[in-house]
């Protein structure tokens, strides 16, 4: 029987068939990794075939992965945690204020998808709270860089259709900060599923997890949405500083016109990147943004 992974759980795994049933399964020692446990051996979102044992179900087997999103592993060791695989869609949600809206969250994960060969989107939540018009600055700002972008209100419905649409007929995977509001949008798209809502502290003005693990629901033939954690940080993984400027789409096009072959973009003359930031031809944020990430990496903070 073939399924896919809906939720890993404390060493077993979520499945769901082909023909819609639901089962919990086991996953032998010789698919987990050199520690035993599950690691990235198997994920939400894989294609498995499934055995039996009796009445309970075993993974028998995993299919390759037509591609992964991944990130790096809390913690000092220099791991990849490959959150969900197999997907059509990623989209970023962030919120506009409370919390307020985080360019660098939104950039790394652009910056991932664009490793991963997945499509990106943004999400920009809360935009009732839009007192100083900045919605559609950061929409048209994204949309230079080749991201579509919707503005929503999750609380009042705004906006929730639209994202309804974009996700339909494709897997898309969420992604945002604690307390953006991903878990109402989720409750607007997924009206028949349980999802517990989370609050921001008023104090810090960040949200607590309301999502421990990354969960795969199908509302309707066709359509799936992966629910996530909400994050605080978000560490890239697989990408060096010599090679992110690949991951900046809009930046691509100006590569080879700078006056030295080795320009590292950085305060050399003749940098045909910065030059075309200067223009307006490339964002001057996206670019900042570039410069801050290439040196972060290139220090060794990942």
């Amino acid at each position: 029987m073939q399924a896919t992974v809906t939720r890993i759980d404390f060493g077993s795994v979520r499945v769901r068939s082909d023909d819609g049933r639901a089962y919990e399964a086991t996953v032998p020692g010789r698919l987990r990794g050199a520690r035993k446990a599950l690691g990235n051996a198997v994920v939400t979102g894989d294609r498995v075939h499934l055995t039996w044992e009796g009445e309970r179900a075993v993974v028998e087997g995993v299919e390759p992965r037509r591609n992964a999103f991944s990130r790096r592993a809390a913690g000092e060791r220099e791991e990849e945690q490959v959150v969900a695989s197999n997907l059509d869609l990623v989209l970023v949600v962030a919120s506009l204020q409370r919390p307020d809206f985080k360019h660098g969250l939104v950039d790394r994960v652009l910056v991932q998808c664009e490793r991963a060969g997945v499509v990106a989107g943004l999400v920009l939540n809360k935009t009732d709270l839009d007192g100083r018009h900045e919605t559609d600055a950061i929409l048209a700002e994204y949309a230079r860089a080749g991201v579509e972008g919707m503005a929503t209100c999750a609380v009042t419905g705004r906006g929730v259709d639209a994202v309804r649409e974009r996700c339909r007929g494709r897997r898309t995977l969420l992604v945002g900060h604690s307390g953006v509001g991903k878990s109402t949008l989720l409750i607007g798209l997924l009206p028949h599923e349980t999802i517990a809502r989370g609050e921001v502290n008023e104090v810090t003005g960040k949200g607590r997890h309301t999502t421990t693990a990354a969960v795969l629901y199908r509302p309707e033939p066709g359509t799936e949405l992966i629910d996530t954690p909400g994050v605080r940080a978000f560490a890239l993984w697989g990408v060096d500083a010599a090679e992110l400027v690949e991951y900046y789409p809009e930046l691509r096009p100006h590569l080879g016109g700078c006056r030295f072959g080795d320009c590292r973009h950085d305060r050399e003359p003749g940098c045909a990147l910065r030059a075309a930031a200067e223009r307006g031809d490339v964002g001057e944020r996206r670019f900042a943004s570039y410069c801050k990430l290439r040196d972060e990496l290139a220090g060794g903070f990942h």
